[in-house]
């Protein structure tokens, strides 16, 4: 048995019956109160018990999401983690020719976070099939909405890690770890099973869905939400015709509001989680964060072009420059204004991006720019003036992606699906590059 099934389903059970406590008053049957086990709601479980791992789903999709933005950004020279721990600026930027820890924090929790909310979306896939409490067409919509869960966490894991382990449905019968190609198709393929199961399922939803899904929580709706993850699968997949195809399903609009999608939410009541990015502003000279900081690579703010809105909105100067462990910056992050501003799923903004990238895959070069304009004038600039071609237009897709989506989990992935890792600074001499982190050291046992 692999590690990750002992790790990940009994995270599952612990998450699934605290939050079932805030989710449901009554139950139909309880197996062992004193000892809740999966077994509980595997077989026979109740509208309560299956609304209640819906929640564990869309709760444990945030697992991770602090280590995974971090981590990922400091590889990819967005940013530094100023913080007690010497591995955010050793480790992950090589320092001394050191190498990436396979059991370390930035291997490991990101892994065990995108799995536990598979997990939980797998117990809910089963509790749904072998339960006569709901009728077929809501138990399609169960259905519909976990499939889509797992493709999206299994997309973030290839974004990090360049390989997934697809098959963790029988926690004693793992399948293997996939490369990035066979896994892509294998997500592409249970989006489109979940997408017939959402067509499936009626008008409503048997299940609630959090704020952050106000406008994504029918079966109508929430299919958008697929086909924007179908649209950046097929994308990942070199498939521009596919993405461009997608996008027409999903709530892409280039002349609409680019914060439209759905989000993560947070909260400080117990059972919740605070915004795990967020981070106290400076003050003043006299009052700076000089404690737990995301700090601004340099290169970021400095590269950017004069007038780009994004640098002042993302990010503040501080009151005076900081500096760890022989790194140095001038800016902090000003991503999230509290420690419960919800974080982007998929928003807009980045699907006008993939529907750039799309356009160049599938040679239509002027709705490339058109597109790339649209994010351009949003952020205070004129008008793309270079050429028109595949390979300018490609850099300046990349540029527009690294400002969009600064510190989103996007530019160590960027780089590395175009080969550009090799050009990214280096701080210090001694430092080295990495673009993928390890499989954790208990996933090869």
């Amino acid at each position: 048995m692999k590690s990750i099934s002992k790790i990940t389903l009994k995270l599952a059970v612990t998450s699934f019956f605290a939050l079932l406590a805030f989710t449901s008053c009554d139950f139909e049957e309880v197996v062992d109160p004193n000892g809740p086990s999966v077994g509980g709601v595997e077989t026979g479980a109740s509208v309560d018990q299956l609304n209640g791992l819906v929640v564990a789903v869309e709760s444990t999709s945030r697992n991770g999401l602090g280590t995974e933005v971090t981590a990922s950004g400091t590889m990819a020279r967005e940013l530094y983690l100023f913080d007690a721990d010497p591995r955010n600026t050793g480790d992950l930027l090589g320092k001394n020719g050191i190498g990436l820890d396979n059991n370390s924090f930035y291997s490991t929790q990101q892994w065990n976070g995108s799995y536990r909310c598979i997990k939980n979306a797998n117990l809910l896939i089963g509790s749904a099939t072998n339960t006569e409490s709901i009728t077929e067409a809501e138990r399609q919509g169960y259905l519909g909405f976990a499939k889509t869960f797992i493709a999206y966490e299994l997309i973030q894991v290839l974004k990090s890690y360049n390989v997934a382990r697809v098959d963790v449905a029988d926690p004693d019968n793992l399948g293997p770890i996939l490369e990035f190609g066979p896994a892509l198709t294998a997500v592409r393929s249970m989006l489109n099973e979940a997408r017939d199961n959402i067509n499936a399922a009626g008008a409503e939803f048997k299940f609630p869905l959090s704020s952050g899904f106000d406008d994504f929580n029918t079966p109508s709706t929430f299919l958008e939400f697929n086909r924007a993850v179908a649209a950046i699968a097929a994308l990942y997949d070199g498939d521009g015709a596919g993405a461009l195809a997608e996008l027409g399903n999903s709530y892409f609009d280039l002349a609409g509001d680019l914060t439209v999608g759905p989000k993560h939410i947070f909260g400080l009541g117990g059972g919740d989680q605070a915004n795990p990015v967020f981070r106290i502003a400076s003050v003043s000279a006299t009052e700076p964060n000089n404690g737990d900081q995301i700090i601004v690579h340099d290169s970021w703010v400095n590269d950017a072009e004069a007038g780009d809105t994004r640098v002042t909105t993302k990010t503040a100067v501080r009151p005076l420059p900081t500096s760890q462990d022989d790194l140095n910056g001038t800016n902090e992050t000003r991503l999230y204004a509290t420690n419960v501003t919800p974080v982007d799923i998929i928003r807009n903004e980045e699907l006008v991006l993939v529907y750039a990238e799309a356009s160049i895959l599938a040679s239509n070069l002027p709705d490339a720019e058109n597109a790339l304009n649209v994010i351009r004038n949003a952020a205070g600039l004129a008008d793309y003036s270079g050429a028109q071609t595949a390979p300018d237009l490609t850099t300046e897709m990349l540029n527009q992606r690294r400002y969009s989506l600064w510190a989103e989990n996007h530019r160590m992935f960027d780089l590395r699906r175009y080969d550009l890792s090799s050009g990214l600074p280096i701080d210090r001499a001694g430092d080295q590059i990495f673009d993928t982190f390890p499989v954790p050291l208990s996933e090869n046992n």
